[in-house]
């Protein structure tokens, strides 16, 4: 007999490009979903031809055809929690926002995404000021690391504790519901990310890991904390949570072996068992 659903697994949408090689965009991001429980949706922004070097091109899907895929998605699926990843132009942003406003999904993160691991721009300068006006305010939580936050806010963005709690506390301005600027582009042995959610500062620290396999952990975060939203009671239970599964992922990332630059996380950590070093059980979430 199986055992009584009190609640609905939740169906989780990302909105975001692909990367072939698997490591970040919608790919990571229905990893992510399915590692944590959620039914995992995808709407396509971009094609990238992409490995774990570099972005070698780009093709943005035409505005009135992403704006077709929501639609249609929505009139039949219900979405419980969206995740928005890369919009490369403001036409873009545009038609996703007017798509939130239609729809109205209860959970929306916005993970900023401006350049690649390798360093490849993928959001064009003239879309920041769209991302900002038509994005953020409609976002229950954006996720910007350092230098995304200092692009969003026209200045350089440290990892000084006070510079990151005056960016999350500067976003959250803008409209969000609460800002997480993460720290992993900082220096020293122990990171750490600070979220604003207009109440009260929230950090979360944890070691620096020695591995090149950090290709997507952005777009890791954020689709963790989408998925984890409508299954825990307050964001900022959802945020520790996913913070503690990333953490998880990159310890275990050179069990993996794709590529020769930046490579993976490994979103099934704690589902493929066999081989994997360096992964704690009590840190195993259950969704």
């Amino acid at each position: 007999m199986s055992p009584i659903q009190h609640h609905p697994i939740p169906n989780a949408l990302s909105i975001a490009g692909v990367d072939p090689s698997g490591g970040a965009g919608l790919l990571a991001d229905l990893k992510t979903f399915s590692a944590l429980g959620a039914y995992g949706c995808g709407v396509v922004t971009a094609l990238t031809a992409q490995n774990t070097r570099a972005v070698t091109g780009i093709h943005e899907v035409p505005p009135d055809f992403l704006a077709q895929q929501l639609d249609t998605l929505f009139d039949d699926v219900r979405i419980d929690t969206v995740k928005i990843g890369m919009l490369a132009s403001a036409e873009l942003i545009a038609v996703v926002a007017a798509a939130l406003r239609r729809h109205r999904p209860r959970f929306v993160v916005l993970d900023p995404v401006m350049v690649a691991k390798s360093g490849d721009r993928l959001l064009r300068a003239d879309a920041v000021d769209a991302l900002l006006r038509d994005l953020v305010p409609l976002a229950t939580i954006v996720t910007p690391n350092l230098p995304e936050a200092g692009d969003l806010l026209g200045r350089v963005v440290t990892d000084a504790p006070s510079d990151m709690r005056m960016a999350a506390r500067e976003l959250h301005g803008r409209g969000a519901q609460a800002a997480l600027v993460k720290g992993g582009h900082g220096t020293g042995e122990r990171l750490t990310d600070v979220m604003f959610d207009g109440e009260r500062f929230v950090e979360l620290a944890a070691r620096r890991q020695q591995t090149r396999n950090t290709h997507g952990t952005g777009c890791t975060f954020s689709s963790a904390i989408a998925a984890l939203l409508p299954q825990r009671d307050s964001i900022e239970s959802a945020v520790r949570d996913a913070h503690t599964y990333v953490h998880s992922a990159i310890r275990a990332a050179d069990t993996l072996v794709v590529g020769s630059g930046h490579g993976p996380l490994h979103h099934f950590h704690a589902l493929w068992p066999h081989g994997v070093r360096g992964t704690d059980p009590e840190t195993r979430l259950q969704p």
